[in-house]
């Protein structure tokens, strides 16, 4: 462990590299159906899904929607590129075409549907009488407001004409395939891209319910919406028969990875879970709890502890800055830690994009706060300011598009 920086940021490009759709997208493919093949998606991942895709089956009629600056080269598949995490009307336009190509199909036909994060923001499709400048607005609050991703997608689906099964019943009869790349802990489908392929059980009313408890403000239009009918699907809605939905990449498998590369260099590894929830800064006080246990009770010649965690933690804007969790988590690790010889930490989104900013995490470890005073430190806590103070001492983790997302990789070493 002669560079802690270079294990650790080794560690989460393995994790990465699990994750890639070229690696294993393949496998979960049948041949190509005879008769007319359509393929759709949207996500961060969802173009390299469909370059993979198109890999095993030759060039495909279809339209993907991803992140600006996430596309890839397809043949046949059109890539559209539209605004995450608040939609913008690329996106709502290329979801129109979208269900617009669904029209007309029979049961002869097959759908290929390619989730990952972040489908919940580019599948966009208000529903009657929201327009897209509301919908985005309560878009931003529920960002803001440090509700779990569970929750904001419960309102998503039921401002939706998309989400919550409707995508696939807009291809009733087709046969459906829906290959899904999770983000979110516990990797219900339902859950994955707000689950435009899945059918749910929710209710309008759960969703005012979330509004109401996280203080979201809202439009009239928004409580008349969700004052109406469910549009969702319902499970048992025989629209849905002819879907096969499969999670074909999650955050375990790229734990897995990592804690393998560990184990192989010497390690010890302890894991967390691959699905905390919680306020970063919280997480990161008693993650620093446990490694500084950790390090009091090994002994000379013990090996190295690596201790590894995934999920999806939130942060609660308190002040004016860009508020990754990622890098909240880090700076609070790092002041919680407050410069302890021997523990080094990374923590980083594993599509290279940490909260809005183009940046996937940073990286800490004892003279982190050498570099910034705990002065400097604590006040971009409080403001979340975290990127700009780990940019300033160059201790960012920067590794653009990914083209994966399987969610948070946070992995603190200790020696």
């Amino acid at each position: 462990m002669t560079d802690p920086a270079a294990f650790l940021r080794a560690l989460f490009d393995r994790a990465v590299g699990a994750a890639d759709p070229m690696r294993m997208l393949a496998a979960h493919l049948p041949p190509k159906p005879s008769g007319r093949v359509l393929v759709i998606g949207a996500g961060k991942a969802s173009a390299r899904m469909a370059e993979a895709a198109e890999a095993a089956w030759d060039p495909c009629d279809g339209l993907v929607i991803t992140r600006y600056g996430h596309a890839r080269p397809c043949r046949g598949v059109q890539i559209v590129e539209a605004a995450h995490p608040v939609p913008d009307t690329a996106g709502a336009e290329a979801t129109g075409r979208m269900l617009s190509l669904l029209e007309g199909l029979t049961d002869k036909d097959f759908v290929l549907a390619l989730i990952s994060g972040g489908a919940s923001a580019l599948l966009c499709a208000p529903v009657p009488g929201v327009t897209l400048a509301e919908k985005q607005a309560v878009n931003a609050a529920l960002l803001a407001s440090g509700a779990p991703i569970g929750q904001m997608n419960t309102v998503r689906k039921h401002l939706s004409r998309v989400k919550g099964g409707q995508l696939a019943a807009a291809a009733w009869p087709a046969r459906m395939l829906s290959l899904m790349i999770s983000d979110v802990p516990g990797d219900d489908p339902a859950f994955i891209g707000s689950g435009p392929t899945v059918g749910d059980a929710s209710t309008p009313a759960d969703a005012l319910a979330v509004l109401d408890r996280w203080s979201i403000p809202v439009p009239a239009s928004v409580t008349r919406a969700l004052q109406g009918a469910s549009r969702v699907v319902p499970p048992s809605d025989p629209r849905l028969l002819r879907v096969g939905n499969r999670v074909i990449a999650a955050p375990a498998q790229s734990l897995a990875a990592a804690a393998e590369l560990a184990r192989a260099a010497g390690c010890t590894v302890e894991t967390l879970g691959d699905s905390l929830e919680g306020e970063a800064r919280e997480v990161a006080a008693d993650h620093a709890r446990l490694a500084l246990a950790r390090q009091a009770a090994r002994r000379p010649g013990d090996p190295p502890l690596l201790i590894l965690s995934g999920g999806e933690l939130t942060v609660t804007r308190r002040g004016n800055g860009i508020g990754g969790p990622n890098a909240e988590y880090c700076l609070a690790l790092a002041l919680a830690l407050n410069g302890a010889a021997g523990i080094h930490a990374l923590a980083c989104d594993t599509d290279g994009i940490d909260g809005a900013a183009p940046v996937a995490g940073a990286m800490i470890g004892p003279g982190t706060l050498a570099r910034a005073t705990p002065t400097d430190a604590a006040r971009a806590l409080a403001c979340n300011d975290a990127h700009a103070l780990f940019g300033r001492i160059s201790a960012q983790v920067v590794t653009g598009p990914t083209l994966t997302n399987v969610n948070d990789f946070r992995a603190i070493l200790v020696l």
